[in-house]
């Protein structure tokens, strides 16, 4: 069996993830899947599998998840420490057809309270270290039942005890029902949770199986994504189907990291935005663990010029070309763009893209005022196509709100240039008076001072635009420098220094900018 009929197959049937390892195995059995930790709920399995064992592995955890009585149709949430195996789990989930819920482990123990009675009584997969945190939720009145993964507690079911329970044939859901529900970020409050189907899950790898054609060799992907976010399951999908193998990364550490990479020497890299800010350091190593990559790949947020070019200048491959890829959780891919080594520092950030080729999501700006909207009079960013969400899980009346027709408004203002580039200049709960984008001063001020490691422009307890500053190694900021390199900027306010640590973050890294702007007023008198 061929990638490419397999991927055809999808198109027409829908994804799903528990028939997917099964599918990989049988398109190519010997695919490597290495992982830069051990699997929580399978300690002795190694950190390096091949796509047969993986689909083995899978096929196991479902049958112990049937033994333990989960069923058809029944909700599952995933809640546990941060690991490959959530991946796994959820794979199993899916086998037996029930419906994923996967909870970033970032998440605090409130805020998982209230999702899982958003829920209705599901069945919760999670492990001690993650129960130890629940202590104080009252499990027994929100849940069907509790199965632990690993360090087992009492009242639990305990999916290690139930090693060798009788295999079950894969159970396979409706191709517009319900699959595989993710969270949003949560930078504005509660996450809402963002229903999956086959269908849309199937459509969403259209684009990006036309990117991985850029890679002409079989050579491995390195994949750091949080492994309970919407966008691993595209990444899982379309790697194991284009039989390249994988490099699973949990580790942050900059020094860990590079160690793996120049073990694997990946061609491809995705990752968040976030942790390529944080490994730019490693553009200036020797050993060139960057090297490899004749591609990397972010679709979180958009990332700062200044760090595209330095990781595309540490690549060795000709044509080395840095892919952002605008989306949401809601939408999925929506445009994207390709950043070249020699150009990727001239860049506006705030171009996030160009509408993708035929079978893509179309895009619009729709203006508050009838007239064409303008870079100084930017219109709100709207997206239709088939790969839409289905809907907010227990929240209908917060999705019909926010969807007119076959339109999903994203929350973002921008408008298209006349050469088709979509901007993107601020969240519309992001914007400040006096302030055209928050984001564009953002990276502006981080081109021209390489000390900072975040800045984040948010409205401070007068309305005014307050930006917050953090530096590699918490050390001081050159007050001189700060404010040559703010000129063009008057409306800003005077620079307020935090360590990296406290600022508050989403489970993909985002910064919380309304909770940041909440500090402030807490911490800051007003005038």
């Amino acid at each position: 069996m061929k990638g490419s009929t397999v991927y055809s197959s999808i198109q027409k049937r829908g994804l799903h993830i528990g028939l997917l390892p099964e599918m990989a195995a049988a398109v190519n059995p010997s695919t490597p899947i290495v992982l830069d930790h051990d699997l929580g709920v399978l300690p002795k399995a190694g950190r390096r599998l091949t796509v047969a064992q993986y689909a083995e592995h899978v096929d196991d955890l479902a049958a112990r998840l049937w033994a333990a009585g989960v069923r058809p149709d029944e909700h599952v949430v995933i809640y546990k420490t941060a690991n490959a195996d959530h991946w796994m789990l959820a794979a199993a989930v899916s086998r037996i057809g029930g419906i994923v819920v996967n909870l970033s482990p970032a998440l605090d123990a409130t805020t998982v309270g209230v999702l899982l009675e958003r829920v209705g009584r599901p069945t919760l997969l999670t492990d001690g270290t993650k129960l130890d945190v629940l202590a104080g939720v009252p499990l027994a009145d929100l849940t069907e039942r509790v199965i632990t993964s690993a360090d087992d507690r009492p009242g639990s079911i305990s999916l290690g005890e139930l090693a060798g329970a009788e295999r079950v044939k894969p159970v396979v859901r409706p191709i517009d029902e319900a699959a595989v529900i993710t969270h949003t970020s949560g930078t504005t409050g509660i996450p809402k949770l963002v229903v999956h189907t086959p269908r849309t899950q199937g459509i969403r790898l259209v684009p990006q199986w036309r990117l991985l054609s850029l890679l002409r060799k079989r050579e491995t992907v390195a994949i750091h994504v949080p492994f309970v976010h919407s966008r691993m399951v595209a990444a899982m999908s379309l790697a194991l189907l284009k039989e390249y193998p994988v490099l699973l990364m949990r580790e942050m550490d900059p020094a860990v990291v590079a160690e793996h990479l120049l073990v694997h020497r990946p061609a491809l890299i995705e990752a968040l935005p976030n942790s390529l800010m944080e490994w730019e350091g490693l553009a200036d190593d020797p050993r060139a663990p960057f090297g490899s990559v004749k591609v990397f790949s972010s679709t979180f947020d958009a990332i700062h010029p200044g760090t595209m070019s330095k990781l595309l200048k540490a690549s060795n491959r000709r044509g080395a070309l840095f892919f952002q890829i605008y989306g949401q959780s809601e939408v999925g891919p929506a445009v994207g763009r390709a950043y070249l080594r020699h150009s990727a520092h001239r860049a506006n950030g705030r171009c996030v893209g160009w509408q993708m080729p035929l079978g893509a999501a179309k895009v619009r700006v729709v203006s508050g005022d009838g007239r064409r909207p303008t870079e100084q009079s930017p219109g709100r960013i709207e997206v239709s196509w088939p790969g839409l969400a289905k809907t907010y899980h227990g929240e209908q009346e917060r999705y019909d709100a926010n969807r007119k027709g076959e339109w999903w408004g994203t929350g973002d203002v921008g408008y298209f240039t006349r050469l088709g580039c979509l901007h993107m200049l601020d969240r519309e709960v992001d914007m400040i008076p006096g302030v055209r984008s928050s984001l564009e001063i953002e990276d502006v001020v981080l081109g021209k001072l390489h000390e900072l490691s975040e800045l984040v422009v948010v409205q401070g307890p007068n309305s005014e635009a307050v930006p917050v500053i953090c530096t590699h190694g918490d050390t001081p900021l050159d007050p001189d420098r700060w404010r040559a390199a703010v000129t063009g900027f008057p409306q800003l306010a005077d620079p307020v220094q935090i360590p990296e640590a406290e600022l508050p973050r989403t489970a993909t890294l985002k910064v919380q900018r309304l909770a940041l702007a909440d500090r402030l007023k807490n911490q800051r008198p007003s005038r």
